[in-house]
C-alpha cells in the first residue's frame, strides 16, 4: 500500500511536470514491482485518468490550454482508444514491450531537433488534427501511455507550438485517450482497480506540485530534463527485453 502510494506521487509529480500521462514511468516501475504487462498497463490507464483530469483543470485555470485545438485531436484520440484492449489483446507481453520502447525512442529522437519559438504556429486542417488524434489514442493506449508523448513533439516540432503551451495540451489529449482506453482495458478484464485507484488518487498531489513547478523553471531546463527521462526509459527497457 505504502509502496503503491509513493510511487503514485512520484509519477504525478513527472506527469504534471512533462505533461505527461504517467504511463511512460509507472509501467517500468510496475514492472520491477512484478506485474505482468497487460496489467500493469491497465492500471497506468486508471492513473491517467485522474492526473490527467486535475492537471488539466489546473492548466486551464492558468491560462496555458488551447482547449479548441487539443478538444479536435482529443476526440480523435477518444476513437482511437476505444479499439486499445482488443489490440492489446492480439499482442504478447515482449510485442508490447518492443512498442512501448518505440514509443520512447521516437520521443527522444524528436528532442534533439532543433525547434524555433518565434517560428509562427502552424494551423492544419480539422481532419488532419482528427486522424492525428486517432492515430495517438489507438497506438499510445494499445501502450498504456496517454499519448502525449508523441503528441507533444509532434506540437513542438511540427506545428511550432511553443513549449508550455504543448506540454499543457498534452495532458489535456490524455483526457481524451485515458478513459476511453480505460473503458477498452476494462471490458478485456485487464484492469486492477485497487492498485490503480490508490496509485491513481495519490497521484493529484504530486501532479498539482509539478504543474507549479513546471511554471518556475525555464524552457531550456525542461527540456533538457525531458530529454534525460525518456533516455532512461529507453535505457530501462532495453536491458529488459535483450539482456
Amino acid at each position: 500500500m505504502i509502496a503503491l502510494m509513493l510511487l503514485g506521487s512520484f509519477v504525478g509529480l513527472l506527469s504534471g511536470f512533462f505533461g505527461i500521462g504517467g504511463g511512460t514511468i509507472l509501467i517500468p516501475l510496475l514492472l520491477l514491482l512484478g506485474y505482468e504487462t497487460k496489467v500493469a498497463i491497465g492500471i497506468s490507464v486508471v492513473q491517467m485518468v485522474f492526473s490527467s483530469i486535475y492537471g488539466s483543470y489546473l492548466n486551464n485555470k492558468k491560462g496555458t490550454l488551447d482547449i479548441k485545438m487539443v478538444s479536435i485531436i482529443g476526440v480523435g484520440g477518444f476513437a482511437g482508444a476505444l479499439l486499445s484492449g482488443y489490440i492489446t489483446t492480439f499482442l504478447s507481453d515482449r510485442s508490447l514491450e518492443m512498442l512501448f520502447l518505440s514509443f520512447a525512442l521516437f520521443a527522444l529522437f524528436r528532442m534533439f531537433f532543433k525547434t524555433y519559438e518565434d517560428a509562427k504556429e502552424k494551423e492544419l486542417h480539422y481532419s488532419l488534427l482528427l486522424l492525428i488524434g486517432i492515430f495517438l489514442g489507438a497506438f499510445s493506449m494499445t501502450m498504456g501511455v496517454g499519448g502525449s508523448i508523441l503528441l507533444v513533439p509532434i506540437l513542438v516540432g511540427f506545428l511550432h507550438v511553443s513549449f508550455q503551451k504543448a506540454v499543457s495540451s498534452g495532458l489535456l489529449f490524455v483526457v481524451f485517450s485515458s478513459v476511453a482506453g480505460l473503458i477498452s482495458h476494462a471490458a478485456q478484464g485487464y484492469v486492477d482497480y485497487k492498485s490503480g485507484i490508490i496509485i491513481g488518487v495519490t497521484s493529484l498531489l504530486g501532479v498539482y506540485l509539478g504543474i507549479h513547478l513546471k511554471e518556475r523553471v525555464s524552457y531550456h531546463l525542461q527540456k533538457r530534463l525531458l530529454v534525460g527521462f525518456y533516455l532512461f526509459i529507453v535505457l530501462y527497457l532495453v536491458s529488459r527485453i535483450f539482456f
